[in-house]
């Protein structure tokens, strides 16, 4: 039976060569991508938190309601995917896919981890005080409540490496989404890739380092009395962020590049063989001559893995 789909080894060269492009990007841009990422998390964060907001369910059903917010969550990564912008706990597979294969240096992909995690931050932080904050919309009960409440379940209530270890299972799923995402062909296939794992990560209240940059700084913003700045960087960003990379550049990034690229063929898509940049030399000698026995049937993959398949 044929599947109108990328192979999982063509899936994981895309990644390839979609890790390349980002970490040579100008740093401007990579930058304002991220902050658009973060933006776009960020509102259906708001959504989810706002679906979230019905007290009745959460005293009687609240694996329901929650179920409910998480089939609503993923509509922000399908935006961010199909609009090309980046987010950091994607990049954690994309960049690091491109450095096990010996395409991307390891400075680049540090520096692309540090760009987009701030862009991101500074996006949602936007959202979260500027539009959500003075925008009033978590200022009124029922929803300053459960604001405040998510926040504390979150942040308050869990131990330190509990956070880290659903860090790692939260970004296992995002970076499985925009995996099943970039292997899709056509739109639809797109959006039902990443649809299920997202919705998977939510249900199961797992910490995703950009969505807490909504879900904590929202809660700080209405007055809660437990939760300070030095608390959500102490057991918000640092452990959610450490287990993202875990859970994105190891179980995701380094698994696929260990099972369909490391000591592999070259992999073409679309009938194109992967071609290095003129301005980017090779980390790897083996492969440059590899890949120079194609040169007449290769096309440059840096124009043609923009768009919807940069995302994330």
């Amino acid at each position: 039976m044929a599947h109108n789909a990328y192979s999982p080894a063509q899936t994981v060269e895309m990644i390839s060569r979609a890790g390349v492009y980002k970490g040579n990007m100008r740093l401007d841009k990579v930058f304002f991508s991220s902050v658009s990422a973060g933006c776009l998390l960020s509102f259906a964060c708001a959504t989810s938190l706002s679906t979230n907001t019905a007290p009745w369910y959460q005293e009687n059903a609240p694996g329901l309601i929650r179920l409910i917010g998480a089939l609503i969550f993923p509509y922000g990564l399908v935006m961010i995917v199909l609009t090309g912008a980046d987010l950091c706990t994607g990049t954690f597979m994309y960049t690091a896919v491109s450095v096990l294969h010996r395409r991307l240096s390891l400075m680049k992909m540090l520096r692309h981890w540090a760009i987009t995690f701030f862009g991101n931050l500074a996006g949602s932080l936007f959202v979260a005080c500027i539009v959500a904050g003075y925008g009033g919309i978590f200022s009124a009960e029922p929803y300053k409540s459960e604001a405040l409440s998510y926040a504390t379940k979150k942040q308050v209530t869990p131990m330190w490496h509990q956070i880290f270890i659903r860090g790692i299972g939260a970004n296992w799923l995002v970076c499985l989404a925009c995996f099943l995402g970039m292997s899709g062909r056509e739109l639809s296939s797109k959006i039902v890739g990443i649809w299920w794992p997202i919705t998977a990560f939510v249900s199961l209240g797992l910490d995703h380092v950009v969505a807490n940059m909504f879900f904590i700084p929202i809660a700080i913003f209405v007055g809660s009395p437990d939760i300070t700045v030095g608390l959500y960087i102490w057991k918000g960003i640092i452990p959610a962020g450490l287990g993202n990379i875990v859970g994105g550049a190891l179980f995701v990034g380094a698994y696929y590049w260990y099972m369909y690229l490391l000591e592999s063929d070259p992999i073409s898509v679309d009938g194109a063989f992967y071609q290095i940049p003129q301005d980017q030399p090779s980390t790897n000698g083996r492969f440059n001559l590899r890949t120079k026995t194609r040169d007449l049937e290769s096309v440059d993959a840096s124009h043609e893995m923009k768009g919807s398949e940069m995302g994330g």
